[in-house]
């Protein structure tokens, strides 16, 4: 007999789902197949988390995230609102691990940081202790190993900046400076290599 998916609060939890207690979960939140939810995570409100995402204690994703399958958020990744983590993509957390030595504290954990409405493609690894920006956009497979600018369009190994993307994921192009969308319509500036919203 199958059992049934859990829904309270506004949260939904596939039945073959784990999530520990004590754990902060916001309403609208959708968690699907195999996925397991650690003890002391915390995730915001209307988050999608697809099939055997793995959440660890101290991560923390904000609100209007969606990770899809395949994908463990380890503790010290902190992933803000409107973060999009495609299929597969790796995060990690201690820079130099060893099977014989033991490093599954917090001292060796380098905290990673995911920006506001940022995108990575999938198999993309981002390697700990980097900023990813404002609506930056990481390309399929990139394995990025230092901080990326907002807006930067990434890929490659190492991901390198190669361009620059708009909030609603389309690529821009400047021209002295300033850029406008072809399909927003919304409007930015370079300045010393930093793109701002205009």
């Amino acid at each position: 007999m199958k059992s049934k998916s859990r829904a309270k609060n506004g949260i939904f939890v596939h039945p073959s789902a784990f999530v520990d207690k004590p754990s902060l979960v916001g309403e609208g939140t959708q968690i699907w197949h195999f996925s397991h939810i650690m003890k002391g995570s915390k995730i915001g409100k209307n988050c999608k988390l697809g099939q055997n995402v793995v959440v660890h204690g101290t991560a923390v994703i904000g609100n209007n995230v969606k990770i899809q399958n395949n994908v463990s958020v380890y503790d010290a990744v902190t992933l803000e609102d409107y973060v999009f983590c495609g299929p597969s993509c790796v995060f990690t957390n201690i820079i130099n691990p060893r099977s014989a030595i033991p490093r599954n504290a917090d001292r060796f954990y380098k905290r990673t940081l995911i920006k506001k409405g940022a995108t990575i493609g999938a198999n993309a690894t981002i390697v700990c202790g980097v900023t990813i920006g404002n609506f930056a956009f990481i390309g399929a497979g990139a394995v990025v190993t230092k901080d990326i600018p907002d807006y930067a369009l990434a890929y490659g190994n190492p991901a390198r900046a190669k361009g620059w993307v708009c909030e609603c994921g389309d690529k821009i192009n400047f021209s002295k400076g300033k850029a406008l969308c072809q399909a927003c319509k919304k409007k930015y500036r370079l300045s010393k290599g930093f793109v701002t919203a205009a």
